[in-house]
């Protein structure tokens, strides 16, 4: 129901300045497929981030993207995602990766639903969640690896605009320790948590996950 509603809602506010005709975007897998990610770059995240930027310098990309409902192998990096029987891999949101400071927007008006330094090595970092309405139907984005000076100010049920720049792409300290790069999640039911949803899941349990958490591209718009 919510995936027709947002269909239907067409066109968002972009979440980040990006122009389809003058900029190009480099669909980026981070699954076992992705045999030159390896361990001694996933254990260090300079590596890490030398390895993001090279590939987007070498395909002339401003920036990366992809990862909704992908099984990743790059959570093993994190103990976070390690759990006693079975190991969360799959990811709920879409990636965007590229230069620390780059702009976030809200695609849409909403009010701040939560936000939280979530400061574990492998989480989101700094984390904005908004609330949104449509038709009668309430939903959340979720924005991860963001800036810490972005959770300055905010507070819940503060009225956001669309368009309105809520936060920057945050660095390697403030954003969980990874590339930089935003992670976009739609959700539908936050559960009762508050600045924090997961943002990975484990496998067995993606029916739920995905049904609660739909392909954030319906907003985006930027992946064909």
């Amino acid at each position: 129901m919510l995936e027709k509603i947002l269909e239907h809602y067409q066109p968002f506010q972009p979440v980040v300045l990006f122009d389809p005709e003058n900029d190009s975007l480099l669909a980026m897998d981070f699954t076992d497929r992705n045999t030159t990610l390896t361990a001694e770059i996933l254990d260090d995240t300079q590596k890490f981030t030398d390895y993001v930027n090279q590939l987007l310098t070498d395909h002339e990309c401003r920036f990366g993207i992809g990862g909704y409902a992908e099984h990743r192998t790059i959570y093993s990096r994190s103990e976070h995602f390690s759990t006693a029987d079975e190991p969360r891999r799959l990811h709920l949101g879409i990636d965007i990766w590229g230069a620390p400071g780059t702009p976030v927007f809200a695609p849409m008006e909403g009010t701040v639903h939560s936000f939280r330094f979530n400061d574990i090595h492998g989480d989101y970092g700094a984390t904005i969640i908004l609330r949104h309405q449509l038709e009668g139907h309430v939903f959340h984005t979720l924005y991860g690896h963001l800036s810490l000076r972005d959770l300055e100010g905010l507070q819940e049920n503060m009225r956001i605009v669309a368009g309105q720049q809520i936060a920057h792409f945050g660095d390697i300290p403030e954003n969980g320790h990874w590339p930089p790069h935003l992670h976009f999640q739609i959700i539908t039911d936050m559960e009762g948590n508050k600045g924090d949803y997961p943002g990975v899941c484990r496998y067995s349990e993606r029916e739920k996950y995905l049904a609660n958490c739909p392909d954030p591209n319906i907003i985006l718009q930027m992946i064909p």
